[in-house]
């Protein structure tokens, strides 16, 4: 018994269709699907909403919920705003600085190009709050994870314990070091 893949995660959103023209316009996403009910299926509970279903691409789904009858969303008072964030893969670094020029072009904020060793990202924020990153592979991207695949139980060990950041994967942001290792 496995998991297939993901099916749609799920988010908040406060305006169905402002929602869907942002996606669709900022991201290039498709728009494949709205539900729309007075009631909740799963629990019955009179309550409406809209269902909106967007396609990442590759049949990765994301999907909003408007709901009009309950309070104002907000965020998680203890949950930093950079923790929280949905994060969407682009197909090289040059994908990635055009959305970044796109986005900004439109009058979105954008963070970065971050550079994460093992890959390199943008950040924004979608109308809703909703903490947005793209991200492309580096070009050494295969051979860091295979680094990092040979540590990762120990780093979790060693966090369960301590609660410290481990250090097997220290080099990770080392650019010049990992050079000279090379």
């Amino acid at each position: 018994m496995k998991i297939e893949q993901m099916h749609h995660v799920a988010y908040r959103c406060k305006d169905a269709k402002e929602t869907v023209e942002w996606y669709t316009q900022m991201l290039n996403m498709d728009f494949v699907l709205a539900i729309a009910e007075d009631q909740v299926p799963s629990t019955h509970e009179p309550d409406p909403y809209m269902h909106l279903f967007l396609d990442a691409g590759n049949g990765n789904i994301l999907a909003f919920f408007e709901l009009p009858t309950k309070p104002e969303m907000g965020r998680d008072p203890n949950t930093p705003a950079w923790v929280q964030h949905i994060a969407f893969k682009v197909k090289d670094r040059d994908t990635l600085v055009a959305f970044k020029e796109h986005l900004e072009a439109k009058g979105v904020e954008v963070l970065g190009v971050t550079d994460h060793s093992i890959f390199h990202s943008i950040y924004f924020f979608d109308p809703n709050g909703h903490r947005i990153e793209l991200a492309c592979p580096d070009p050494e991207e295969e051979a860091l994870l295979k680094r990092l695949d040979a540590v990762k139980w120990d780093m979790l060990e060693e966090w369960s314990r301590t609660k410290r950041a481990p250090q097997h994967a220290a080099w990770l942001h080392a650019k010049e070091l990992r050079k000279e290792e090379a």
